[in-house]
């Protein structure tokens, strides 16, 4: 109703003027890191010295492009498999832990709910040290008592997963958890009617019903991987995802390759995004 009430024509162009200005002031930002990807200049800074695609698709020094940065393709390839397999259990944990909090009542639910919800609230470099200190522990352990070296318990792309996946897969519940409460249970019930098993009825049925909310949490999983720094800092290993090795070159000095590397990220997470869109209106 508040829309429909009138309101003085002064007052809907200052709402509208803030609300161009909030737009303007997130886009900003973006627009000038993409423009300096052009630039033909050493440094991502004025003056202008001309458009250039080779901070792109440059092969020789010092104007080596993306395409050519063996270090910055490999890093982005892990990034690419640590979000994969980030999204791939977050979305198989947080589809078993809606199931859980919206069909289930037990003892301590409301506890495991809370503590479901702390990896939101607890800052991302305390996560990864907190991580990193029991895994250091528990390693040091098995090889004091056991002589056993878990490497996997060391920094690297494993620590890496289950970093991140300790907190991107609260998000994958809560994106899961919204669409199964619109669920009509009648539906499994009527499918048991008809001779199926409950196995049976929320793979015919349910599944299909949330394949929508497990498309968009596994887009926004992987994306929330592939962006996240301050617990990747923490249990990183030899193989650095790429906003370790953006951090790392940007110690050394900024150049324009870093905006084409942002440039490029901001191009695909908006394709993702577009077909998160367009999947879930069809």
């Amino acid at each position: 109703m508040i829309p429909s009430i009138p309101q003085p024509r002064a007052v809907r162009m200052i709402y509208n003027a803030y609300v161009a200005l909030f737009f303007f002031y997130l886009a900003l930002p973006l627009a000038v890191v993409a423009v300096f990807a052009f630039n033909d200049s050493q440094f991502p800074s004025l003056p202008w010295e001309g458009f250039t695609w080779s901070w792109f698709f440059g092969d020789e020094r010092p104007m080596i492009g993306v395409f050519h940065d063996r270090s910055i393709l490999r890093s982005i390839g892990t990034s690419a498999l640590v979000g994969v397999c980030v999204a791939g259990l977050s979305v198989a944990v947080g589809t078993a832990n809606a199931f859980l909090f919206n069909r289930y009542q037990f003892r301590g639910r409301g506890v495991l709910y809370v503590l479901m919800l702390l990896p939101l609230v607890i800052p991302g470099i305390v996560l990864g040290i907190s991580i990193l200190v029991f895994s250091s522990n528990v390693a040091n352990s098995l090889w004091d008592h056991v002589g056993y070296d878990a490497e996997l318990l060391r920094p690297g792309l494993v620590l890496v997963v289950l970093g991140q996946f300790s907190f991107v897969t609260t998000i994958a519940t809560l994106v899961i958890s919204a669409r199964l409460q619109k669920f009509d249970q009648t539906l499994e019930e009527a499918a048991l009617n008809l001779g199926a098993d409950r196995l049976t009825a929320v793979r015919t049925i349910t599944l299909p019903y949330l394949m929508p909310a497990l498309i968009g949490a596994g887009v926004v999983a992987f994306l929330m991987s592939f962006e996240n720094f301050n617990t990747t800092l923490m249990l990183v290993g030899s193989d650095a995802p790429l906003t370790i090795t953006m951090f790392d070159r940007l110690k050394e000095g900024s150049t324009p390759l870093l905006n084409a590397v942002s440039l490029l990220l901001m191009v695909g997470s908006s394709l993702l995004a577009l077909v998160m869109i367009a999947f879930q209106r069809r």
